[in-house]
């Protein structure tokens, strides 16, 4: 008998265990999205009963990949330990957090009194993420992006207010760090517009909508053009043209940048290619690579067919790649990066001073231009910092032996700088803007010198 009922314990003790581990995640011990749908369900019902409000918060980490990638997934899995008990101590004793997905959390906060009280808390929430955190042997600065969602007045259901939590929270992100949104019915209105815009880049891709526009690159104190940044552009026969800074972050997003970086690749090295086959000077054709892109396995076997398939010697082609690539997968990044230095392509690093490079790490990796950020090109003669901070980039860039070009180079006073420090090339309105490929041509056919201003 006695055997017989601790049996029956023991059994009772293993489902109450797997109970648990279906409804609680294993790392943070939170609450996880099962028992979320549940839990909100029955404070929904609780609220409608008693005619009180609640609100939901959804909240993710910003940049948490960079986390992964420049330190391991054991710092950022204590990096989300750390996270959630931060998050259990910021509210109240009524309210609740759930892990609901890899860098994602929500907060269901009950009895809701008037919104200022839930902006107060998720200020607080806010607070508590963005402690500096020590892991790993670094002390990380963590940030979250939060969207809020309030019952009835956005949703009467768990779904619906969860939906738009989340849309909330993608605006914040938008915005940038650290920051909150409560939902609004716009909200759900430009995110239909980004669907609706995926499925226009994905038709643009199938029906060739897509263009590339050129800009000049230009030696500095000759006055040549010595090199083009291929810039894709969108013409859609219905709208017009559609702004780069609109469908590149959706096709990111989406994951289509990957194709449309590959059509550009194979468009700017057939032009490339055309230009001297029609005994135009040799120039450097240069094509911007993200962070998706370069991740993608068959990338550089990708790139040697297409250099194959149109004839351009790799001398001839420049990928520029941002800060961002450089901090995933470090090994990884400098094995695949020698391995397109070893076919004879040049390495650029894009927007260089707006992410966190050193010139330690810089030496990792074999890079052959650093690109400016037009940021501080625009600061030149208006802000001194700007001004020290480009003398240092070049200075440091020489020490490395790196070429160093400035982008966006808008007037005479930023060129002459530039000049004077012994910056080699520059690119920018103050020259020419992105141009379609016939009247780059004519450029080409012409003395190049006569884009640099009179000084």
């Amino acid at each position: 008998m006695i055997s017989l009922e601790r049996t029956i314990e023991e059994r009772v003790q293993e489902l109450l265990k797997v109970s648990h581990l279906l409804q609680y995640d294993a790392l943070t011990e939170l609450p996880n999205s099962t028992l979320l749908g549940d839990r909100l369900t029955q404070a929904i019902a609780l609220a409608r009963r008693h005619d009180t409000q609640l609100a939901v918060m959804f909240l993710g980490l910003d940049r948490f990949k960079r986390i992964n990638n420049a330190l391991g997934y054991p710092a950022g899995d204590e990096v989300l330990a750390q996270v959630s008990l931060s998050l259990v101590a910021a509210i109240r004793a009524s309210d609740s957090v759930f892990r609901y997905g890899s860098d994602e959390f929500v907060v269901l906060l009950n009895d809701i009194l008037h919104p200022q009280q839930t902006q107060h808390i998720a200020q607080k929430v806010l607070n508590a993420v963005s402690a500096t955190r020590h892991v790993a042997g670094h002390d990380l600065s963590v940030s979250a992006s939060l969207g809020i969602s309030i019952y009835p007045d956005d949703s009467d259901n768990a779904v619906g207010l969860l939906k738009h939590a989340e849309t909330a929270m993608r605006t914040s992100k938008e915005r940038g760090p650290g920051d909150f949104s409560f939902y609004t019915e716009d909200m759900n209105l430009r995110a239909q517009h980004q669907q609706n815009l995926e499925s226009a880049i994905r038709q643009a891709l199938d029906r060739d909508e897509f263009v590339l526009h050129y800009q000049p690159k230009l030696a500095l104190e000759s006055g040549r053009i010595v090199g083009a940044e291929a810039l894709t552009r969108w013409f859609r026969p219905q709208s017009g043209w559609v702004s780069p800074a609109e469908f590149i972050p959706v096709a990111e997003d989406s994951g289509l940048i990957v194709r449309l970086t590959q059509w550009v690749l194979r468009q700017a090295c057939a032009q490339a290619q055309a230009w001297r086959e029609m005994g135009l000077a040799p120039l450097r054709m240069s094509v911007n690579i993200s962070a998706i892109d370069f991740r993608q396995r068959d990338f550089v076997d990708n790139l040697a067919a297409i250099l194959k398939e149109t004839g351009l010697p790799p001398t001839q082609l420049e990928l520029e790649i941002t800060e961002s690539v450089l901090m995933q997968n470090v090994d990884e990044t400098v094995e695949t990066l020698q391995k397109i230095k070893a076919m004879g392509i040049r390495l650029a690093l894009d927007d260089f001073g707006t992410g966190y490079s050193s010139l330690s790490y810089l030496r990792r990796f074999p890079i052959d231009v650093l690109k400016i950020d037009q940021s501080f090109v625009r600061g030149l003669r208006i802000n001194s910092q700007d001004e020290q901070l480009i003398s240092a980039i070049i200075g440091m860039g020489k020490s490395l032996e790196l070429n160093i070009i400035a982008e966006g180079v808008e007037t005479v006073d930023q060129l002459n700088f530039l000049k004077a420090q012994r910056c080699e090339e520059g690119q920018g309105f103050l020259f020419s803007k992105a141009l379609p490929s016939k009247d780059f041509v004519q450029l080409l056919q012409t003395d190049s010198a006569t884009l640099m201003p009179d000084q």
